[in-house]
């Protein structure tokens, strides 16, 4: 065979390689943005339902305030820890991929969580409020709301687990790096969340009587 055979079937291999390398590597770089594409979505319905949350936040507020004797301090915590809610900054789009600024964003709605736990438990020593039908419905819409966020986060930690794995397999682990792809934090779950937690109501108090 020539010399310049050679050189032909040489090149020609080389091109096959370089082709068959090239669709591989198309190949990662697609599956790793349609899965970070999917933590994005599954972020935006998390935002979704924690906004529908802070919504409710004000008129629960209002409403439990027109109680008589209400405890004010009940009310000033569930409205701080709105506040520092909205004080977490986070990216303008796509899921956060800094953990400490994750851990700040979950632990922001983790306080307004026991807070509107709290204001729920102290109501129910309000018979006249909670008969009022204006509390019940945000009472109603708040349980459905964290039963919401309960499914989101699950959600979105699946997305997350999918799109991090992705990220540890060979061949993507050398490559990821290049494209800008890097693991994303999962929502975790509080100390003692396995267990069913125990609610106990002081039925001591007198009900604070209408002036």
């Amino acid at each position: 065979m020539s010399l310049g055979k050679i050189l032909l079937v040489l090149v020609g291999v080389l091109v096959v390689i370089g082709v068959i390398v090239g669709l591989s590597v198309s190949g990662i770089y697609n599956r790793l943005v349609t899965l970070q594409q999917g933590t994005d979505a599954a972020w935006a319905q998390v935002q979704n339902v924690y906004q529908r949350r802070a919504d409710l936040v004000p008129n629960l507020v209002n409403t439990v305030a027109g109680a008589a004797n209400f405890e004010k301090s009940t009310l000033a915590e569930v409205t701080e820890a709105r506040a520092s809610v909205g004080r977490v900054q986070l990216p303008a789009a796509g899921a956060p991929t800094d953990p400490a600024k994750f851990a700040e964003f979950e632990r922001a709605q983790g306080q307004l969580s026991g807070a509107l736990s709290r204001l729920l438990v102290v109501s129910e020593r309000y018979p006249d409020l909670k008969a009022t039908a204006a509390f019940r419905d945000l009472q109603a819409q708040l349980e459905g709301t964290e039963n919401r966020i309960s499914v989101e986060r699950g959600r979105f930690n699946e997305a997350v687990q999918a799109y991090n794995t992705a990220l540890k397999s060979f061949p993507a682990v050398i490559l990821a790096g290049m494209f800008g792809h890097t693991p994303r934090p999962y929502f975790t779950a509080a100390p003692g969340s396995e267990k069913a937690p125990t609610v106990q109501f002081d039925f001591s108090k007198p009900v604070p009587a209408k002036p």
